[in-house]
């Protein structure tokens, strides 16, 4: 194998296995920064390792392995710990290093990973914090990776990971799954984290393009890996459907040129059946599982409802419309009603959906949030009244930080305008 071709190697069985090489590390150590620089020790040991030697038939367990010996001989430096070190010593043995890597990756590491997500998650950080924390250890993304999906630098991501470090550290945030009393929190912490990292992926808030489709994909494989971990959780069921339903249309979501394609307007049989198939299945297992539908459950009913529907003119409007009254009772908040209004408007008529989202423009939290304004204007243009809907595009092209939804609400101002002459 060539020297390049093992550093490809290396770096995908490092995106795949480093979350739980690093949750494993945890477990022993209980300091997530520790866990994290051994786990590096032993990924620049595979790189200099593997291309001369190969790759070997577990790597995950090697990568273990390696960072479990590292952890010895820093423990032994220390000679702070030594009953630690008797028992990793008893794991790995004292003599000559001759390591079993299957032995390395026990079957408890299942558990090691969910600990670690909750630990990333843990709500003594800032949403953004989690997000790049969780990325980071659990997703496997370089500092670099991370900065490029959330559009900033380098060294804005390596500060936020090192406060969020210090923070747990300083929090005496213990490496465990929280008991029942604190579960409902936190794990409403851990979907909201994921469900985070998916939106800033299927639509960016700034940038040039519309959608960063590598973050999403990243948030679909922590909400699947949540749900092998989790099987009894009904709203981590309802996320994964939410999300597999979503990323079912990214290659329909973007014309030739990347610009944006709305979801009226989009070719249905660019939808990939398998992700909405998996996506009805992962619904399916939260409705079995019983009890009232949790938020992310109610809005993968509602991404359901677009995906059967083969063609714009069958979309179940009165259910959604309905669901969304269900998902404003359930998290009350003017982005769900203004979603409704959408959905009215559709079932009952734009002068109804009208009503409602002029009701919303008083809201505080709507402020300078641009789809409001791009809902009036789409509202207003199909009741011809076109003066004022180039206004609300425009003023919701003012609003928003990304290039390509910016031209796309200029465009429709101007078509607005042109409307009105013919």
């Amino acid at each position: 194998m060539g020297e390049s071709e093992a550093h490809r190697t290396v770096e995908a069985v490092w995106r795949i296995e480093s979350g739980r090489v690093i949750a494993g590390l945890a477990a022993l150590v209980r300091d997530v920064g520790q866990a994290e620089e051994l786990a590096q020790d032993a990924l620049v040991a595979a790189l200099e390792t593997w291309p001369r030697e190969g790759v070997p038939a577990n790597p995950g367990a090697w990568l273990m392995t390696v960072a479990k010996r590292r952890a010895i001989d820093a423990l032994r430096r220390r000679q702070t710990q030594e009953r630690k070190v008797a028992e990793l010593g008893r794991d790995l043995g004292t003599e000559e290093f001759t390591p079993d890597f299957d032995a390395a990756f026990e079957e408890r590491i299942e558990d090691d990973l969910l600990r670690l997500i909750f630990v990333a998650c843990h709500p003594v950080l800032s949403p953004i914090a989690r997000a790049a924390l969780t990325l980071r250890l659990v997703g496997g993304l370089t500092t670099a990776e991370i900065a490029r999906a959330f559009l900033t630098t380098e060294a804005t991501v390596g500060q936020r990971i090192t406060r969020a470090k210090q923070t747990l550290t300083t929090a005496r945030v213990p490496f465990e799954v929280p008991g029942p009393a604190e579960r409902a929190e936190r794990i409403d912490s851990v979907l909201e984290v994921i469900y985070l990292i998916f939106n800033e992926g299927y639509s960016a808030t700034a940038g040039d393009d519309w959608m960063r489709p590598a973050l999403s994909q990243e948030a679909l494989r922590l909400a699947r890996i949540l749900q092998g971990l989790m099987p009894d959780e009904p709203e981590v069921h309802g996320l994964a459907a939410l999300l597999e339903i979503q990323a079912s249309r990214t290659a329909a979501r973007t014309g030739p040129d990347g610009e944006p394609v709305l979801l009226n307007d989009q070719d249905r049989s660019r939808w990939d059946q398998l992700l909405i198939r998996r996506g009805l299945a992962a619904l399916d297992r939260a409705r079995a599982l019983g009890g009232t539908p949790g938020p992310y459950a109610l809005q993968a009913e509602i991404a359901a409802c677009h995906a059967r529907a083969r063609t714009p003119d069958r979309t179940d409007w009165a259910r959604i419309a309905a669901l969304y009254a269900d998902l404003a009772r359930a998290v009350p908040s003017p982005v769900v009603e203004l979603n409704r209004a959408v959905a009215v408007s559709f079932a009952d008529g734009p002068a109804a959906g009208l009503e409602l989202a002029r009701a919303l423009t008083e809201e505080p939290a709507l402020a300078n949030y641009h789809l409001l304004p791009s809902v009036l204007g789409d509202l207003l243009a199909k009741l011809g009244r076109h003066d004022e809907a180039r206004a609300e595009f425009e003023r919701a092209a003012s609003l928003t930080g990304n290039a390509r939804e910016r031209a796309l609400l200029l465009d429709r101002a101007a078509a607005s305008t042109g409307l009105k002459k013919s």
